[in-house]
């Protein structure tokens, strides 16, 4: 399994979406290896009070855009159970990336004197203006980024490693014997796209594989998409032996194309994915992908804001990016007698 659900499992994260047989299995291994992990704190070291005297345990999550994708629900429920394990509560206000409501809802948030701090997300990975009220840092109050970056990184902030995603899922396809390995992206103005493109570059260089750009399309990050550009991918004269599609639902799109072809998978074609997306391990065949560390990153930015808050003097700003690691399923085949021109 994955090593993102070892650390949930190890850690007791009670939101993580972990089957109480799978972690039976990981105490049971945990056990027999001999591994202990230290007792997590149950509280965090206690921030300063208020000048009031009120004590600060509310945690100001703002976000651009929840209901788009499922991930941002998924970034809250890391944040939500970090914050609860160290007696904090979340409170959630959505903006619409409008910057007028965003400044109003701080204006009037940051007034209560139990605010600890404020977690800043976006959906899509990107370098993000502060609004005025962070960017002023007229308050004492820190502030942490998830998925997002501010271009002068005066602030901690975690995003997802993208690129070492790429280079998973290619290496992964590469181990099993592919040589021609087509890549149906998202779109190319995206962080996104262009760190999963150039982990998939990253590689094929490594492997001494030459890139063709005859075998990458862009898509929409919809199932569609992927069904269109797998159609095209795979009515080539030489077409490719395996797929990396750029996120689960092209590559759910991706499958659908390789049936109507009448292509046997994994046999005849290997698909990777990317996301980890609850539907992936519902495909037929269960689909290999590359987890984006969602809830890892929520549960990172509310321990960081808690951590700051509570130290003596102004800690160095942390810019950190979380692994997104291959979950192998069986939509991946070795390649017999493998090696291709």
């Amino acid at each position: 399994m994955s090593q993102s659900t070892v650390s949930l499992v190890l850690n007791h994260m009670t939101g993580a979406k972990v089957s109480p047989a799978t972690r039976e299995r990981v105490f049971a291994v945990a056990e027999e290896l001999g591994y202990q992990l230290p007792r997590r704190k149950t509280t965090a070291p206690a921030a300063p009070p208020a000048a009031s005297g009120v004590r600060r345990n509310l945690i100001v999550y703002l976000a651009d855009e929840l209901s788009t994708t499922s991930h941002p629900a998924v970034t809250i429920d890391g944040a939500r159970a970090a914050a609860w394990e160290h007696n904090c509560l979340l409170s959630v206000h959505v903006t619409g990336a409008d910057r007028e409501l965003e400044d109003a809802t701080l204006e009037t948030v940051l007034a209560n004197p139990a605010v600890l701090g404020v977690v800043y997300a976006t959906i899509f990975t990107r370098e993000v203006e502060l609004p005025v009220r962070l960017a002023r840092r007229r308050d004492p109050l820190p502030c942490v980024l998830l998925n997002c970056l501010h271009r002068e990184r005066m602030l901690s902030s975690v995003i997802p490693g993208e690129v070492g995603g790429g280079y998973a899922a290619t290496e992964h396809l590469i181990e099993h014997g592919h040589r021609r390995i087509g890549f149906i992206n998202g779109e190319p103005w995206m962080d996104a796209a262009r760190d999963r493109l150039k982990g998939y570059r990253q590689a094929l260089a490594t492997a001494d594989l030459p890139f063709d750009p005859r075998l990458v399309r862009d898509g929409d990050w919809m199932s569609g998409s992927g069904f269109e550009q797998a159609m095209s991918l795979l009515q080539l004269e030489r077409r490719p032996t395996a797929l990396f599609c750029a996120n689960d639902l092209m590559a759910l799109g991706a499958l659908e194309a390789a049936r109507q072809l009448g292509l046997s998978m994994p046999d005849q074609l290997s698909i990777v994915g990317y996301d980890d997306l609850e539907i992936a391990r519902h495909a037929h065949p269960a689909l290999t992908t590359v987890l984006l560390p969602n809830f890892g990153m929520g549960q990172w930015a509310v321990e960081r804001l808690i951590e700051e808050a509570a130290a003596q003097e102004p800690l160095a700003p942390r810019q950190i990016k979380m692994d997104c690691p291959l979950v192998p399923r069986d939509s991946v085949a070795e390649i017999v007698g493998a090696r291709q021109s």
